[in-house]
């Protein structure tokens, strides 16, 4: 018997109809009753917390982290399932991938239509989440979602509503479910996790701002008024801005913000190709590339390398945030690339 603890968060998968709209309700237990369990596994549910997902804060996530490292304290413990809503569950798996050391998997999942729901994939999602739990080693945290297991880093939301919500755009998924067992394909190993941070930890401010057509550094310099300790700026095309961007960033770094630069472009990697406020002329001001992460997951990279550089009495040792970010974004996923175009002539690396 595999023993797998289910971690119930809130989301649409814990959802029903409230008169005007739906709202995360249900009790794990009541989620986990919708469908089957598979033959061989015994499921203990935690309630942690229910909420919809576009509402959870880090002081949530953190209460996630710790109470998955509680969870896998027990060596009877072989897998941990998370469940929880779509509108966030990329960041939450990220975070925790990034902080997990343990070859004992996290799985999370959700559903895109609510629990009562008579075509719901809830009961499906669930199955094959238990499995993945069940049975995967050495895979960190993973998400599992319409027969599909991606790694956490990369993979995002892709749809609002369809039933295959998540993938990574840049690469492949690490295992299929498929008549009832995980078929799983080639991946790279997982990099080192970062030092667990505190419970109790202080919550920095990171933002993302987005540029477009007319876009200045009005909202920038606003994050960093209102105390951002990171930035993460969603540029055009490969990484692009403008000057006075630009100029914002040199200011914001020489005062010690962490500022990643992504894109808002669905796939593909960021790249130092173009001057006038690109991202040749970012990198120069002191922002990081972020590589294949779109947005959401470098804002978590940036805040996992807050969390993790700061000692349990505050203080910063000798390696600081701006050493652990740059070591996170220049991790290989474990995921295999889905195509090689974007590294053509190692633009990027």
């Amino acid at each position: 018997m595999r023993n797998v603890v289910v971690i119930s968060t809130g989301g649409t998968i814990a959802s029903r109809w409230q008169g005007d709209g739906y709202a995360a309700e249900a009790a794990g237990s009541e989620v986990l009753a919708a469908g089957a369990v598979p033959d061989g596994v015994d499921v203990r549910v935690v309630d942690l917390f229910t909420v919809n997902s576009s509402r959870i804060t880090t002081g949530h996530q953190l209460r996630l982290l710790h109470t998955v490292h509680d969870v896998l304290a027990d060596p009877s413990v072989d897998g941990v399932v998370v469940t929880h809503g779509t509108d966030t569950l990329e960041e939450s798996a990220f975070l925790v991938d990034l902080f997990h050391d343990d070859p004992r998997p996290v799985v999370f999942t959700g559903a895109q239509k609510p629990l009562d729901a008579e075509d719901g994939d809830a009961p499906g999602n669930l199955y094959d989440a238990l499995l993945t739990a069940s049975s995967g080693r050495g895979i960190g945290a993973v998400i599992a979602f319409a027969g599909q297991v991606f790694a956490a880093r990369g993979t995002v939301k892709k749809h609002t509503l369809d039933a295959h919500a998540f993938g990574d755009p840049d690469g492949l998924p690490l295992g299929r479910v498929e008549f009832g067992r995980v078929s799983w394909g080639r991946r790279r190993p997982r990099p080192a996790a970062l030092p667990l941070p505190p419970a109790e930890a202080v919550h920095p401010r990171v933002d993302i701002i987005a540029h477009h057509s007319d876009g200045d550094s009005v909202l920038l310099d606003a994050a960093l008024a209102a105390g951002a300790r990171g930035v993460v700026l969603a540029g055009t095309g490969a990484g692009n801005a403008t000057p006075s961007i630009v100029d914002s960033v040199r200011r914001a770094v020489a005062d010690g913000v962490l500022v990643v630069v992504g894109t808002r472009v669905a796939a593909g990697t960021v790249a130092p190709l173009y001057t006038g406020g690109g991202a040749v002329d970012l990198v120069a001001a002191g922002a990081e590339l972020a590589g294949t992460l779109r947005p959401a997951q470098a804002r978590i990279a940036v805040l996992a390398s807050l969390l993790a550089a700061v000692g349990p009495d505050g203080s910063l040792p000798a390696t600081g945030p701006a050493d652990v970010l740059r070591r996170v974004l220049r991790a290989e996923p474990q995921a295999l690339p889905a195509s090689e175009l974007y590294l053509a002539d190692g633009v990027g690396h």
